[in-house]
């Protein structure tokens, strides 16, 4: 942390070099006019300080939270300034009531409260824009965005901060320059590319102004910027209510949990599903999701498990895959997940029902603690035609199988197994096959 104090320090200290007026305006008091000594460094620090709360990804319970308590941290702290909320997002997941809620106490702060969009290349949309109607001050980096805000949850008596370009925001976004064009931001954007640049904007805030030899005039920062973010736990749970890892860990905890139906015994695999499964179904229940597709999803790998244990992908697969497919697809209500997150997601559940699953129940079979030794001379019939290879049915169990190049058998014909080799059943015709297996009988 003192660290990045001292990085916050240096880029102010750099980007607010400028000529004595616009050196002080700003700022809450400034020193008079000497020599700077040798070492900036030296400097006294004042105990005046800026709490930075850095807010990045949706805005969901777990970031509200923390942001409302690092929030009364700072009130309680008497040499607190002001209060910045470093953003980064997409938007929120809170419902209205909770969003007003989280809006409330911060525009009833005794602290000013300010928005930074940064660093270069954020973005604030949806309830994160909206913020901006609690905000004291906004500011925004090059290259950042702003908008996007949809229809408004905060009461109209508020206020309203982007004036006239309210409509447009609803729908689009404004680009850096646009917004401190409109007004919305402060600027120009070249003056506030650090978040010390910005801190430096409040009422209190103290800097140190001297003469360097050669004439110039410096500045440097004695207010101090305290900069937080999520602890790793909290972070842990942020990062699990995306909604790309929220849907990756409830269908991978579910393909899993199917996996370990069709093995001998639980094991390590099924308590990694089971954890997956609930940090999924935590994520789902913090975004806004339609209960229909997270049933149908469930309903999905139901049917997928019908054919898994056939050996052989066929009806319900496809109708398996479909509901898959249309329970990722309409899964989230009012937030959007990445196409590429889906598309790799579709690909793995058709590998996983037409190569992965199948061949993991043929390989269970074929193991010598469960053996398939009592196939031998079993009596089925040809699925399709067995020439040489092809697909059998033994006591309602589809096979792949292969038999001799003399004795091919055609579909729906009666077969018995003569061998096993690794994964596949050796037959021939129960009539005038090269082996008759009823003699030993």
């Amino acid at each position: 942390m003192a660290f990045g104090l001292l990085v916050l320090a240096a880029l102010s200290a750099t980007l607010a070099m400028t000529t004595p007026a616009a050196a002080q305006e700003g700022s809450g008091s400034t020193e008079e006019i000497e020599s700077c000594p040798t070492d900036l460094s030296t400097v006294p620090v004042a105990d005046s300080r800026i709490r930075v709360v850095k807010v990045a990804g949706l805005i969901d319970p777990v970031v509200a939270d923390y942001v409302l308590d690092e929030l009364s941290r700072a009130e309680a702290d008497d040499n607190t300034i002001g209060f910045v909320l470093r953003v980064n997002s997409r938007g929120s997941v809170l419902n209205d009531a909770e969003f007003v809620e989280f809006a409330s106490r911060l525009r009833d702060s005794r602290l000013p409260i300010g928005l930074w969009v940064g660093q270069s290349g954020s973005t604030a949309r949806g309830g994160a824009a909206e913020l901006a109607t609690v905000a004291d001050r906004i500011a925004i980096t090059p290259n950042s965005t702003i908008g996007a805000t949809g229809t408004r949850r905060l009461p109209a008596d508020w206020g309203e901060p982007f004036g006239d370009a309210s409509t447009r925001l609803e729908t689009s976004v404004f680009s850096a320059d646009e917004a401190v064009q409109a007004g919305l931001a402060v600027g120009p954007l070249s003056d506030i590319v650090s978040i010390g640049a910005f801190a430096a904007q409040f009422d209190g805030f103290e800097v140190f102004v001297c003469r360097n030899a050669d004439g110039t005039i410096a500045t440097v920062p004695r207010s101090s910027v305290f900069l937080t973010g999520l602890p790793l736990t909290s972070q842990m749970f942020h990062t699990v209510g995306s909604p790309e890892v929220a849907y990756l860990f409830f269908t991978m905890g579910l393909a899993i949990l199917v996996f370990e139906l069709f093995v001998a015994g639980v094991g390590v695999a099924g308590v990694i599903g089971a954890v997956l499964l609930a940090l999924g179904g935590y994520g789902l229940a913090s975004l806004p999701t339609r209960w229909w597709a997270i049933a149908l999803l469930l309903v999905s790998m139901f049917f997928l498990a019908i054919d898994i244990q056939t050996n052989v992908p066929r009806f319900y697969t496809i109708v398996g895959l479909v509901g898959f497919v249309v329970g990722t697809w309409f899964l989230y209500d009012g937030v959007t997940m990445s196409w590429i997150t889906a598309l790799a997601a579709i690909i793995g559940a058709v590998l996983y029902a037409y190569t992965g699953m199948p061949s993991m129940v043929r390989t269970r079979f074929s193991t010598p603690t469960i053996g398939r030794q009592w196939m031998i001379g079993e009596l089925g019939e040809a699925v399709t035609g067995v020439d040489p290879e092809g697909t059998v049915k033994i006591r309602e169990v589809t096979w792949r199988a292969f038999t001799n190049r003399a004795t091919p058998v055609e579909k729906g014909g009666r077969v018995r197994v003569v061998g096993i080799s690794r994964l596949l059943l050796e037959v021939e015709p129960e009539e005038g096959g090269a082996r008759d297996y009823r003699e030993k009988r």
